[in-house]
């Protein structure tokens, strides 16, 4: 891994600490309990960050591996049945992926695979770029985890006073 690529994946591995941090101690209740007029969850945002960022951005884009994504909010939902710890396996296991696939890829390679259908105005992303992008996607999914939690319980992840 070039020093470039461990830098960034330093700033993302930072970011995704902090979305499993924020949550740790929350019951099942609170993880799925919608506190947005929107509807969204913080077991669903994980859910996403798993399998529309990590999956969709690293395995799909970055390597091309065929994979099973989600269409429309399908990363969103997460059905009743699925425990909550297997969402933060999945998240787990999606994270462990992209950061062999971003040892083992330099970081001004070309993407293997382009989803024109999304972003047909938009040339593909070299992997620098799509860890910028994961790394800003994930950080601000943070704050919204940050802003939601303290409206849960009153935690709070990092207050500078």
């Amino acid at each position: 891994m070039t020093d470039e690529s461990a830098a960034l994946l330093t700033a993302l591995t930072a970011q995704r600490r902090h979305v499993l941090g924020i949550l740790e101690g929350l019951s099942d209740d609170a993880l799925r309990r919608p506190v947005l007029p929107s509807g969204w969850t913080c077991l669903g945002l994980v859910r996403h960050l798993a399998l529309d960022v990590e999956r969709f951005w690293f395995r799909a884009v970055v390597a091309g591996e065929r994979v099973d994504l989600e269409t429309g909010d399908g990363g969103w939902r997460v059905p009743a049945e699925q425990p909550a710890e297997d969402v933060f396996e999945l998240y787990r296991d999606e994270i462990a992926r992209a950061d062999a696939i971003i040892a083992a890829t330099p970081p001004d390679a070309d993407a293997a695979w382009w989803p024109v259908d999304v972003f047909p105005n938009q040339p593909p992303e070299k992997l620098r770029e799509t860890i910028l992008h994961v790394i800003t996607e994930t950080a601000c999914h943070a704050g919204h985890l940050d802003a939601v939690r303290e409206l849960i319980d009153g935690k709070t992840w990092l207050v500078l006073t």
